[in-house]
């Protein structure tokens, strides 16, 4: 369920509300019972968090190759001698 933001045209008081998709917008604020306007929001990050979520995820260490032939165990092991 997502978390929509409202602004209180009234009073100016921000809050935000956790609403099933299919319920009505608000339409009073809870200070000062004055009309509310639901704001555009920015949207959630989605994060993964773990591993697993790609079959491709550190898969082959060593196996996938750059540009010039060399594995990314390669370019690790030349990166920590810099």
């Amino acid at each position: 369920m997502p978390t929509y933001e409202y602004i209180c045209n009234v009073c100016g008081y921000k809050f935000d509300e956790f609403q099933s998709i299919n319920e009505p917008s608000l339409e009073t604020c809870p200070r000062c019972n004055g009309k509310v306007k639901r704001l555009i929001g920015h949207g959630g990050g989605l994060l993964f968090r773990g591993s697993g979520f790609y079959v491709t995820d550190y898969k082959g260490l060593g196996k996938s190759e750059g540009k010039n032939g060399e594995g990314l165990e390669e370019k690790l092991k030349k990166d920590e001698k810099k």
